[in-house]
């Protein structure tokens, strides 16, 4: 065997090697922004499990202000929907968009009933509501720390499969950008839910 073949054989290995690594970093990297959109999804399962509960905990008070009890269920309901979607594929810009846009829309709902909590002294002083608004209000804090979690891991995958060279093994093996989650750009739906105690 030639010099000449024996350097090529050489180099032709390394850069199988670095190829297979680049791959593998690129998996990595995917794995790491798909858990942490799972850990966005179980903090939406629990503020899902908690609406239920303050709706049902304030009905009896607030059954003049049915629309707006309609509008935190229906608002709940859409905002699982679209959870689902984006679970299927959490880097799609699509879905994720659709998954905001129901979250600010639940979440304007929310603030629109504890405004209304707010104006009854009897619902304002009751424990139950009191501990399910705190539970909620732990509850969007966990969402902002998981969403940052996620938009980071998504920064880094995409940083890892746009650098080149390493991007050309990305186009090769199909590995494709993955879109942040990104607060919705509507005034009303962006207001924070308000939990006062």
């Amino acid at each position: 065997m030639s010099i000449g073949t024996m350097i090529a054989l050489g180099l032709a290995g390394v850069l199988l090697i670095w190829a297979v690594v680049t791959y593998n970093r690129f998996v990595a990297t995917r794995n790491r922004f798909q858990n942490a959109f799972a850990q966005i999804e179980v903090q939406l399962k629990r503020r899902y499990d908690l609406v239920p509960n303050l709706v049902n905990a304030t009905q009896a008070t607030l059954r003049h202000e049915r629309e707006t009890l309609e509008a935190v269920t229906r608002a709940r309901r859409d905002a699982m929907q679209a959870e689902q979607g984006a679970r299927r594929d959490p880097g799609n810009e699509m879905a994720l968009a659709a998954l905001a846009s129901a979250e600010a829309t639940l979440g304007g709902s929310l603030g629109r009933l504890m405004a209304l909590v707010e104006d009854y002294p009897e619902l304002k002083g009751d424990d139950a509501i009191n501990r399910l608004t705190e539970e909620l209000a732990s509850t969007e804090n966990r969402i902002a720390f998981a969403r940052q979690s996620f938009n980071d891991q998504v920064t880094s995958y995409n940083t890892a499969i746009e650098s080149m060279p390493a991007a050309l093994v990305a186009g090769v093996s199909g590995f494709r950008r993955a879109a942040q989650l990104v607060a919705v750009s509507r005034a009303e739906e962006r207001e924070p839910v308000a939990v006062n105690l």
